[in-house]
């Protein structure tokens, strides 16, 4: 059925950057908007990034100036955009697909099984 397969994840220094990759099945991604959730040990998950079918993009306040999201339509992707990464930034990130227009699989959320990001020296 639906799947989205993240992918980018890995170990970086502080400072560094990363850009994480999530393939959703061709079948709801023109039809769903995106998001970026986190889950660090010990903590619940939380909001990182999302973007609308149209473009509109909301991003939590300790992420705001160095991520970025964006969606490729073509290649049924979102992509998130990691810079000036802190040591806090450790965590699995996890993406996750709304069907938000009327067909296959409407009113449903959808989430992939995550990629780990640790930033350490």
């Amino acid at each position: 059925q639906v799947q989205l397969v993240e992918s980018g994840g890995g170990l970086v220094q502080p400072g560094g950057s990363l850009r994480l990759s999530c393939a959703v099945s061709e079948i709801i991604f023109s039809r769903n908007n995106m998001g970026w959730y986190r889950q660090a040990p010990g903590k619940q998950r939380e909001l990182v990034a999302t973007i609308t079918r149209g473009g509109t993009t909301i991003y939590a306040d300790s992420v705001k100036g160095r991520f970025t999201i964006s969606r490729d339509n073509a290649k049924n992707t979102a992509y998130l955009q990691m810079n000036s990464l802190k040591p806090e930034d450790t965590a699995v990130y996890y993406c996750k697909a709304s069907t938000v227009v009327p067909g296959p699989y409407y009113g449903m959320d959808h989430w992939g099984k995550g990629t780990l990001v640790t930033v350490s020296s």
